[in-house]
């Protein structure tokens, strides 16, 4: 046989070769999964009705700017029934600043300041937004907040807030989430369109409300029949 068969049956030995070894290499080396016990619980409220209404937000997202003063309203009305909770979902392919913008606010809850932060960068989001170099005026909200910079800057490069931030997007993206802001009432995905107002949030929060309500009614109609019969049986 002439060296120039032999010379193709080499190339192809290797080609094959190749590919083993790269697939042994992906095998042997999966990515890192998040791990679903780091995720954020970020919650407001006394939640004394048992019911729960959760957004994933993006801090660079102007749907999600649009929502805050909405959401904020929400939570002053519902404050002692329910709990709001918050959880991050940056679109890093839409808004190239969201994720440093969540790493700012979780740097901050090191300090006890989640909900401070949370709210200057939804207050500030046309000042930083579209900044090449957004970290100068995180550094400013830290500050203004009372924070230790110095802490507050090496919590922001940190692995642990790193793994909270993709500990919330892959439960997000676990639970079909595919854009800013999503809402989820007691585990149930809300209908965008239908709640983009106060009046809107209004009536499915009461409406979920009011489905746990006979469940506590019954008990204490129950509690006053046995309170009602003890005396008379005791007459007796």
């Amino acid at each position: 046989m002439s060296k120039q068969f032999w010379g193709v049956i080499v190339i192809i030995i290797l080609v094959f070769v190749g590919i083993f070894a790269l697939s042994a290499n992906k095998t042997s080396a999966p990515g890192k999964a998040p791990d679903a016990t780091k995720l954020t619980q970020h919650l407001q409220g006394q939640g004394k009705a048992g019911v729960t209404l959760i957004e994933y937000g993006d801090y660079q997202c102007p749907y999600c700017g649009q929502y805050y003063p909405i959401l904020k309203q929400v939570q002053s009305e519902f404050d002692q029934q329910i709990h709001f909770q918050f959880r991050n979902f940056p679109l890093v392919g839409l808004h190239p600043n969201a994720f440093a913008a969540a790493r700012t606010a979780e740097a901050a809850t090191l300090q006890d300041k989640f909900w401070e932060m949370h709210d200057l960068l939804y207050e500030n989001q046309n000042q930083w937004a579209k900044a090449t170099d957004p970290a100068s005026y995180f550094k400013q909200y830290a500050a203004q907040l009372g924070l230790n910079t110095a802490q507050f800057e090496k919590d922001f490069a940190s692995s642990k807030v790193n793994d909270l931030i993709n500990a919330d997007v892959a439960e997000g993206t676990k639970l079909k989430v595919e854009g800013t802001p999503a809402f989820f009432l007691d585990g149930k995905l809300l209908d965008g369109k239908k709640v983009q107002t106060v009046a809107a949030f209004e009536q499915v929060i009461k409406a979920e409300i009011a489905k746990k309500a006979p469940s506590t009614s019954s008990k204490a109609s129950g509690a006053a029949q046995t309170t009602q019969t003890t005396p008379a049986t005791t007459g007796q």
